[in-house]
Formats: C-alpha cells, structure tokens, sequence
C-alpha cells in the first residue's frame, strides 16, 4: 500500500529536494508510479515529448523505492496494442467486432442508453466496477456522480484487498491504523511476502527495521523470502489466522502482558473477550494451524513484550472464511498490547485539515436513505455497505470532523457477487448497465462463471482501459484510458493517510486516451447534470481541493515531494475513538446490532471432501504482474510466460507431477490449465494458484476470451456457502479444495 517512509514530523511538508545535473536534450519529471497501487515516487526522463526512461527518485527517502513494473512503464504504454480511441461494438457480445467513433458519438449514446436503463429499471440498475490502480485516479466523483443519479451500487477489488480491511477495523477503534514503521520494534506479517518487485516501499522498511536490530515475525505456510529473513517464522496452515490470533489473545491475556490501564480507561467488553478467548487453548490452536504450541506462546510473547508493534495490513486476512473475525482479532491485539496511536505502534491518522479529501468529493450524503437500503447484499453481508457502516457516521463526525470516512475505498460498497447475481437476473432488482474503469472485473473476483453470465445479461458495458482485457472484449464501448504518465495526479494514501504526494504530468497521452477524470465529466454531462463536476481541468479540480494551502497544484507539485498535516499521538484522550460507544470496541456494538456475534469467532473448516483432496490457495500477485494487467509487455513474458502453480516434493510425488508438465486444476466451481512447479519451500497438501492469468496475444472474443477461461484462478474460486466470510459476504482463497489431473498433451 501506500509508500510512504515516515509518519513522523520528517514527513510533514517534506519538500522537494533538488534535481542533480540533467543531461542535455533530457527533462526530468516528478511522478508517482501507479503500475500498482502503491504510489512509489520516481524520476521520468523525457525526450522529444516522450517518457524514455523512469528511474528512482532523487529524494533520499524514496530511492529505494521502485520495481521492474514501474522501470518497464514507457514500454508498457508505448505497446501497439494499445487502445487509443473510442471503439463501438458492432455485432453480438463478444463477436470481437469493433467500429471506431468519436468521443462524442460515443458519451451522446451511452448517456442516452443509461438515461433509458435508469428510466425503466431506477438508478439502482447502474453498476460500476473499479480496481486498486484505477481507484486512486478516480478522485471520488465516480461516486459523486453514482450519488447524485441516486445508485449505490459501486464495486471494487478492494472488497478483497485492503478495503475490506479498512471497514473491519472502523468497527473496532473507528479508523484504520498505519504502521509506525520508523519507530517499532517489532513487525509481525500474517502471510504477506513483500519484495524487490512488489510492495516494494514496505519491503525497504522491514529492512531497515531489521538493519537497526528490531524483529520480524512471519506467519506464513510456505517459507517465504519474508519467512527466510524473519527472526520467528510459524508455518500456519493457510485460512486459519483466525485461530493463531486466538492462540496469542490467549497467552497474552493468561500472562497479563496486556495494557491494563489502556484496557480498563479505553475499551469496551474486556471481561466478555476474556471469555471467549478460553475457548482457545494452545492445544487446540496448534492442532486447527498445525503449528508447535511452544511457538505459538513465544511468538505472542514477543509480540506483547518488544514492542511497541505492529501488523501491517495483509491481502491474505482479506481473503477467508473468517476474515472479519480475523481482521477485528488483529485490531484487537493491537489494541490490548496498547500500540494504537502510540509512537511505534499504529496510527490514526485522521483528515488533513487543509486539503479536501475523496471522501467529502464523493458526496455520499446526496444519495437518499431509501437508495442506501437498496445496496446489493447489505441485507445479508453488511459490514462494508452502507448498511454496515451507518453506525459510525455520528462518531467519524464527533471524532474526525467528516460524517464518512471512505477509506481505501471500502466503507460503502455493494457486495460484488450480490451484484453479479443481480446482473444475471438472479437478485432482488435488475442490473442492466456495467461500467468497468480500469478494472478486469471479468478476472478480477470470485465465482467467473457467474460474472460471465451476469456481462452477457447486460444491456450496456462501458469499460475504459489500456488494452483489449477479456472484460473489454464484452463491452458495448472500450473507451481509451490515459496512463500515470500522461497525467498530474495527487495520491492522498487512499484516504487511509492524511499525507498527500504530487506527481508531475510528463508527456501528452497519445491517440485519444483521456483521463478518469475526464471521463466522469463526460459521463455528468452525457446525464445531463454538469453542475456535479464542475471543474474544467483535471488541475482545476486539484487547484480547488489545496486551496486552503493558499498555492495551487502546479506550485504544489514542484514544491512538495509530501505534505502532511503534524502528526499526534494518543489523539483519543482528547476525542474519544470514533465509534458508538467512544471506546475501542472488543465487543462489538455494530455487530451486535446487525444480528451477527459481537465478538471474534473461529469457523472450523467444512468436511474434507475425498474428491478434493487438496488444498489451494490463490490470489497471488507475481512480481512482474499486477493484478491482471501486464501480460501484454514483451519484456515481463519473457520474465513469467506461463501461469505455473507450486507444490511440493512430497505433493509432486503422490500424484506423480513433473516439473513443467501441463495439468488441470479443478475444484467444485470451475478448471484451469497451469504448468507444474515443485518448490522445497511448499508444505504438503497445498497448491499455489497464481491470480489474474490471461494471454492477450491470443484469440479473443467470446469462447476464448484470450484465455481467460482457461487459466484465470477466479474459474476456480466459489462464492457461497461455506467459503464466504459471513459478515463481509467475501470469497475463502486461502485453503479451498481442489484436485489435480492430468492432461495427455500441453495447451496450444
């Protein structure tokens, strides 16, 4: 996530440092890389109007901070490939069939479908799909305009990465905390394996928290290049990081190594906690994640004893059956340990005081209650809908001065599978419009299937992109995205931080690519109702959002490399937290209110299916990838051409696999081709599934779909019953069932 290197008074106002020498012909530019969603700063060469080259930055504090995603940028936006004007559908769905138009042929007619859509079906029959990369340069007038038109149904990848995470936490302490990674002692990683090529900015900080004698902890199956490195490392088996948080809730309560005076001043349902812990002895806790219960007690030693610490946010808690409880345990040790807004620990960052934040542009106040109630899947699965978080509007307002604080994106969204069922006609009303902005919706959630069949019921697709994803190939219109080259941008952490970072535009997008921005304001004006994005410029729109700074954004972006408001700690003696009760809530009142248990929980796993008799976990991010996107540069296929599962010896053995050959992996929900891998740092029993696998080079259209259906891990992925988290109503990707067969000839 964001990659910022301080939350301490080094990081209020840092301005920018000065540029060395440049080479003749050669101007450089400060940017944030958004090749993921980590906003890393560097340097862009320019020549003749073109990016040649992007670099490190030239500030001490980010130089470390870049991977081969962001060096490959111009190659990667210079593809031939690339879509560079409007394209109509010409033929049925999916036909592959396109006719090149004007941007205005295309805006005059998709507004005009969707006026009709929301005329027969009402606003609700509007949906809009984005991811991590594209949220950031979405500005929250997605949502301005969903808002104002009166749908609430916006979805994102976010609902299982980082966003999910966010709400969770909101219902504990009323905000999501930020490591102080500066200033801790100690860093604990639930499964999450930053690199040199991915979470790059998070990787640099663990190493230098290791550099200066402080501790790593990692809970992971595999042994990670983070479990290599780490002075603990517990092998847990994947899906059951509920139960180890239990485990070290247990030991440090038994031993009272917890904050007494935090507990007993500032949190609610202490002794009911207690309680439930005693549920967990270590003996239980090691049989469920097959861990030495020795290990288990001396890794929640450690945690409670050499901080103050942390636990950074993990992809992997997003994504299980338990999540909730698993996510509130983790606030809940921070909490008890007394590491929140503490120097070291986890910091509540709050609003920035003088910049407008995505939260207010997005105007959530505009759409009406009865509008809310309407959000897909809030009636069964409502923590991060509108539904879920309503309780803590007055309490953000009391605390933090704002009723919604959306952080990360996902404190108010619709349940994406809710609305995949409502899109193929199996919900509550009808979806009929999708619009999907940089964002492979088709690949990018659980259940494809499904999502397949919810495209081909739509009466209108509008999808924005670089390339011709699978999810484009079903559109209506294919719209040309800009690229974080080709525009000013001002990250301001997701909403997650109250630090802010500019980033310079270095060249002119080519063709007829336009910005998110750009296209939200056609998108206003296509509905008739302009007065929503009323700013000309995408530079206007961020003149308006500083002007409490006094300077404007081109002032703003050569003069700052961050700007952040002075941080402080303990803010809660003075406010309270930003929940019902105005304490850390370890029994949940807005749980409780929505008839689910108040408390953490464990969820044994379903009964071992002897058709499945494997274990798979999903979701990883390869470095040379991020998320779906990246399949289409040379240079990273030459790197990673072809999906590859891991397994181990011992696996490789029973079922008699080779090292390259091609199989199938199937589960109860779908099957994809995928080449062996044997690796010694795999446990027994587990399958690595590699996440967002398609092959742009090639045969598109429907039944093929650049091979999407035949290798993309979400064929594999359900999203019901037993592998949903009940609370978030989110899909179990750690630890689902699966076999693998044979193929009798490799895939051509």
């Amino acid at each position: 996530m964001p990659g910022v290197p301080s939350i301490g008074p080094s990081a209020a106002g840092s301005r920018s440092v000065p540029r060395p020498h440049q080479r003749p012909g050669i101007e450089t530019r400060k940017a944030l890389c958004a090749s993921c969603d980590i906003a890393c700063s560097v340097v862009t060469e320019v020549q003749k109007g073109r990016v040649t080259r992007v670099r490190s930055s030239d500030n001490p504090l980010f130089k470390d901070n870049i991977c081969i995603k962001g060096i490959v940028a111009p190659k990667n936006f210079a593809n031939p490939d690339r879509v560079l004007y409007p394209q109509r559908r010409v033929g049925e769905r999916g036909s592959g069939r396109w006719q090149r138009v004007s941007w205005d042929e295309a805006m005059a007619d998709i507004g005009q479908r969707l006026k009709k859509i929301i005329a027969e079906h009402g606003p609700e029959a509007w949906a809009v799909s984005t991811s991590q990369w594209n949220t950031g340069t979405d500005h929250g007038l997605g949502r301005r305009i969903m808002n104002h038109v009166g749908s609430p149904n916006w979805i994102s990848g976010v609902a299982l990465c980082a966003g999910n995470t966010a709400a969770i936490n909101r219902l504990t302490y009323g905000w999501y905390p930020w490591p102080d990674y500066d200033n801790t002692n100690l860093i604990v990683l639930f499964g999450h394996n930053p690199g040199k090529n991915s979470w790059v900015p998070i990787y640099n900080q663990i190493q230098r928290v290791k550099a200066r004698g402080g501790t790593l902890i990692v809970l992971d199956p595999r042994k990670s290049e983070c479990a290599e490195m780490a002075d603990l490392w517990l092998p847990i088996k994947a899906g059951t990081d509920a139960a180890m948080a239990f485990g070290w809730l247990k030991v440090i309560l038994d031993e009272g190594l917890y904050d007494k005076t935090f507990v007993e001043r500032w949190t609610v349902g202490f002794e009911a906690l207690k309680k439930r812990a005693d549920e967990f002895p270590l003996e239980r806790v090691a049989k469920i994640t097959g861990c030495d219960p020795a290990m288990i007690a001396k890794a929640a030693r450690m945690y409670a004893t050499m901080g103050p610490s942390v636990i950074p946010w993990t992809p992997i808690t997003d994504q299980q059956r338990n999540s909730t409880s698993a996510i509130r345990l983790q606030s809940i040790l921070r909490a008890v340990c007394g590491y929140i807004d503490v120097p070291g620990g986890e910091a509540l960052m709050g609003f920035h005081p003088q910049i407008v934040s995505e939260s207010e542009i997005e105007m959530h106040h505009v759409l009406p209650e009865s509008q809310k109630a309407k959000q897909l899947g809030s009636d069964q699965h409502p923590a991060f809908t509108y539904r879920g978080q309503a309780a803590l509007r007055e309490p953000c307002k009391r605390v933090w001065g704002h009723e919604y604080a959306n952080q990360v994106t996902g404190c108010f969204m619709a349940n994406p599978s809710a609305v995949f069922r409502a899109m193929a006609g199996e919900g509550p009303y009808p979806v009929k419009a999708l619009f999907s902005f940089g964002n492979n919706t088709l690949m990018g959630f659980a259940n494809m299937p499904l999502i397949l069949k919810a495209m081909l019921n739509q009466e209108l697709i509008v999808v924005q992109e670089h390339v011709m994803t699978p999810t484009a190939q079903l559109a209506d219109y294919v719209l040309p995205g800009d690229s974080w080259l080709e525009r000013p941008w001002m990250f301001d952490g997701y909403g997650w931080l109250s630090i802010y970072k500019p980033s310079q535009k270095s060249m002119e997008p080519p063709g007829e690519c336009k910005s998110t921005f750009e296209l939200w304001k056609l998108t206003a004006n296509a509905l008739g109702m302009p007065e929503v994005v009323p700013w000309k410029t995408l530079e206007d729109f961020y003149d308006y959002r500083i002007a409490k700074l006094g300077i404007g954004f081109e002032e703003f972006s050569s003069t700052y490399e961050v700007h952040a408001d002075k941080l402080e700690f303990r803010k809660y003696e003075k406010t309270g937290f930003a929940t019902p009760s105005g304490k850390v809530e370890l029994h949940s009142s807005i749980l409780e209110d929505l008839g689910f248990d108040p408390l953490p929980y464990f969820r044994d796993e379903p009964p071992v299916d002897p058709e499945f008799p494997l274990a798979m976990f999903t979701g990883v991010r390869e470095g040379e990838y991020f998320q779906t996107g990246g399949r289409h540069i040379p240079e990273m296929r030459a790197r990673r051409p072809e999906p590859v599962l891991f397994v181990s010896p011992g696996t490789a053995h029973r079922f008699r696999l080779v090292e390259h050959e091609w199989v199938e992996v199937e589960t109860r929900t779908g099957k994809i081709e995928i080449m062996v891998g044997v690796r010694s740092n795999m446990p027994d029993g587990l399958v690595r599934i590699p996440h967002g696998w398609w092959k742009p080079e090639t045969e598109q259209g429907l039944g093929k779909l650049s091979g999407a259906l035949r290798y993309a891990d979400a064929m594999l992925c359900p999203d019901d019953g037993d592998f949903i988290d009940r609370e978030q109503g989110i899909p179990h990707l750690k630890g689902l069932p699966c076999r693998i067969n044979k193929l009798f000839e490799a895939p051509r």
